[in-house]
Parts: structure tokens; C-alpha cells; sequence
């Protein structure tokens, strides 16, 4: 995406987010649910075809310590950004912390391969600019399904140009890499849910209710909202 595009696209993502807001209740936060399903059996039928089936050869052929380096790595690669939306968040301590675990990493740990950091007492943050925009009193809007993406919320989809022009994958010139990079990254992640998944799988009776209710307390919990009354079945 261009950064022209990304420049006209986050203020109507934003102005999207602060009108679907108003639609989405605690009570009632997936007022889109039809929509979202059908994108979610779209990112299913994906998943069953290629994701996962690349998961799974991934985990069976990498060694887990080598598996171990991937991961480390690209959490690497997203502390700084993580650390200036701290400070955005007016968390400047724990956004130092991320920039001294970026070069902790990077230098000691081999370009974020090995994580020394964690155990300096430097822990992961991951913050995205979603969270910051929470954090300037940005509602979460209605839950949305992404394609792809799979489980968020309008303001996470308003945050998607900007957190994009931040990943330092897509300041990589050459396209070849810059593309392994992106396909390696998701092929890990989805590597580190296979036994997440498979159980989902076992357990729940309507997959889209089980994933969609855990995303919402999750980010109640992320976001200081234990307390929201329960979601009506």
C-alpha cells in the first residue's frame, strides 16, 4: 500500500470506526454477524487448504529451537514500534524498556534470534496502534472479521494502514524478500496456534462463537474491562 493510499484510507477507517461504534454494544458487539461469518468460513476453508497445511510441514520438518529463532526474530523486529506506541500511550518507562529489549536482542541475542532481554527483566510488550488509539478514547467499534487477518475490530481495522507503514518488513526494497519475510512470518504464527486450533476444534459446538467471544474478553481484559456485562447469546 502506498503511502499516499495509506494517508486517505486511515481517516475514513477512523471515521468508520467512530460510527460503527455506536452500533456495537457490550451487550451486542458483533452486530455485523452475518457478514462475519461468512468471511470466517472464507478464512477457514483458506486455512484447511493452505495455512495449516503449511503449519503442520513447517513443525514437522523445523527444529523447535530453530522454530524458537523465527519467532524470536520477528517479535524483534516489532519492539521498536511497540516501544513508540507506548510513549504515544504516555507509557514511556515500559516503551524504553521495548527500545533497550530491541537492542538487547539485536546485539546480544544475534539480530533477535536468541531473546536475552526477557530474561534482563526487559518483558515483551506488543503494542500496536490499535491499542493507542484505545488509549486516546478511540471506541473499539463493532467486531470484525478480516480476511486473512481473522479476529478484530473496527479500530483495529482503522490501525492496519498505519501499523503497516511501521513494519520494518515493508521498508524492505527488494520484493522477493520482502514477500519470504511476510510468508515466513505467517506461516509461523499460524505454526504457534496448531495446538490452539486443534482445539478449538475438539471442544467448541460453534467455532465462530467460541473465537469470537475469546477475542472480545481478551481485549475487555487488555483493555481494563473485566467488568462489562456479559454478551447475550
Amino acid at each position: 500500500m502506498s503511502s499516499t493510499a495509506s494517508r486517505l484510507l486511515f481517516p475514513l477507517l477512523l471515521t468508520g470506526s467512530a460510527l460503527l461504534a455506536g452500533c456495537a454494544t457490550p451487550q451486542n458487539p458483533d452486530p455485523l454477524e452475518g457478514i462475519n461469518r461468512k468471511t470466517f468460513a472464507f478464512n477457514e476453508g483458506l486455512d484447511k487448504v493452505a495455512l495449516k497445511p503449511a503449519a503442520t510441514a513447517y513443525k514437522a520438518v523445523v527444529p523447535a529451537p530453530v522454530r524458537t529463532g523465527v519467532s524470536n526474530f520477528f517479535n524483534n523486529l516489532g519492539d521498536p514500534w511497540s516501544g513508540i506506541n507506548l510513549v504515544l500511550q504516555g507509557r514511556v518507562k515500559d516503551g524504553l524498556s521495548d527500545f533497550a529489549r530491541f537492542g538487547a536482542n539485536t546485539t546480544v541475542g544475534l539480530l533477535g534470534v536468541i531473546d536475552v532481554a526477557s530474561g534482563w527483566g526487559l518483558p515483551r510488550h506488543g503494542e500496536s496502534f490499535s491499542a493507542t488509539l484505545g488509549a486516546w478514547g478511540v471506541g473499539s467499534g463493532a467486531y470484525l472479521v478480516m480476511p486473512l487477518f481473522g479476529p478484530s475490530d473496527v479500530r483495529g481495522v482503522a490501525a492496519i494502514p498505519v501499523n503497516s507503514l511501521a513494519s520494518v518488513t515493508s521498508q524492505v526494497n527488494d520484493a522477493g524478500v520482502r514477500n519470504t519475510l511476510t510468508a515466513l512470518n505467517l506461516v509461523d504464527k499460524r505454526t504457534q496456534m496448531l495446538d490452539v486450533t486443534k482445539m478449538i476444534d475438539e471442544v467448541a459446538l460453534d467455532k465462530y462463537l467460541f473465537v469470537r467471544d475469546a477475542y472480545i474478553q481478551r481485549r475487555a481484559q487488555r483493555e481494563g474491562k473485566e467488568d462489562e456485562p456479559a454478551i447475550k447469546p
